[in-house]
Formats: structure tokens, sequence, C-alpha cells
């Protein structure tokens, strides 16, 4: 498979980082090979990775965006915080883009929850009359990988999606698809902080 020389490879990172930005894409191994397609450059072995790809985005959102930019990451986080308050039983932890501060306008709020029955998360939301969907999500764990089930409600025009972790998965982060590291998560009191706003109860 042909590589593509470092000039290529530094117009693909942009053209990625325009894609997750600006269109209706979360997955960088999707938007590489959008980009690699409209370049006309071939899919080869050297691709971008997807923490260049991040940084990239960081730098586009700060440049072109700027306050628009921080208004949606605050909004995304005041939503998460409702969120984390409706399950506070269940130990939340905010991960991903609206953490980091990547989120883009079709970015979802993802939490993981602790609980060694995630029919306990289920009964929750149907006490309180909050229609959900369900689902499931694959993470790698060291070297191995493994399904956990997950359930999505939409707050406010948000679409909030928890995973149903164990509660010792507390203990061990899911690695990250960006770098492979264990993914970064904060309680609700990190991401008041972030924010600097508590909400009223």
């Amino acid at each position: 498979m042909k590589r593509i020389d470092a000039r290529q490879r530094a117009l693909l990172v942009e053209e990625a980082a325009r894609i997750l930005v600006e269109e209706e894409s979360g997955d960088f191994a999707s938007a590489k090979r959008k980009a690699a397609s409209r370049l006309g450059f071939p899919a080869g072995r050297n691709l971008p990775s997807n923490s260049e790809i991040e940084a990239a985005m960081m730098q586009r959102q700060r440049l072109f965006q700027g306050q628009a930019h921080e208004a949606l990451q605050t909004r995304l986080r005041q939503a998460a915080l409702r969120a984390m308050r409706l399950f506070d039983s269940f130990n939340p932890r905010l991960v991903g883009s609206v953490l980091k501060g990547t989120a883009t306008p079709h970015s979802d709020v993802n939490l993981h929850l602790f609980s060694d029955s995630h029919e306990a998360v289920l009964i929750s939301l149907m006490e309180r009359g909050i229609p959900y969907q369900t689902g499931e999500r694959r993470f790698r764990l060291g070297e191995s990988q493994r399904s956990y089930p997950s359930v999505s409600i939409t707050a406010d025009g948000v679409r909030i999606e928890a995973v149903i972790f164990p509660y010792d998965g507390l203990r061990q982060a899911p690695l990250s698809p960006v770098d492979g590291r264990p993914m970064r998560r904060a309680a609700r009191r990190e991401v008041e902080a972030l924010i600097g706003d508590v909400l009223t109860e």
C-alpha cells in the first residue's frame, strides 16, 4: 500500500479536522477516509493519528469559532451536569469531547455510570417517566475488548448517552480511541469547576 508524503499528511490532518468540526461525523477513521478521498490521496499506511487530528480540531475551533464554540461547550457541560444529577446514585463521570472541549453541534454528552445491575439504571428512568433507548458500546481495556450496556436520553435538545459499567469499573478506565491512554473521567464537582457555575438544585 502506497505511503503518503509529509505534505499530503499535513493536508489530510487539516481536512479530517474540518470534516469532524463542520460535518455530522464523530468518527476519526471515517473522517480520515473521507479526507483522503476528497483530496485524491491514497489511503496509505502512514495516515495521521487520531491525536494529530484532534489537536487540529482544537486549533480550528479556537481560530474560526471563538466565542460561539465556548458557548456551545458551556451549554453541553450544563446539560451534562443536569444528567449527572439525574444519575447521581450511579457515580456518574463525564468523558469524551464535552469534557475535552472539542465538542461540535453534532456531539452527544457521554457519561460513564457504575452499577452491578444495569437494570437499576433503567428502573430509575422509568420511575421518573423519562423515555430512553438502550444499546451497547464496545471499549478496550488493556489487551481485551468488552461490550457494556448503554442508555440514551434527550434533554433540552441534547442527546445524553450513558454507558453502564460494573461498580468496580470505577477503578479502571477504558482506553481512549484517540490516544490509547486511559480515558479521562470527571466527577460532577470537576464539571462544575470547568464551567465556573453550580446549577441550582
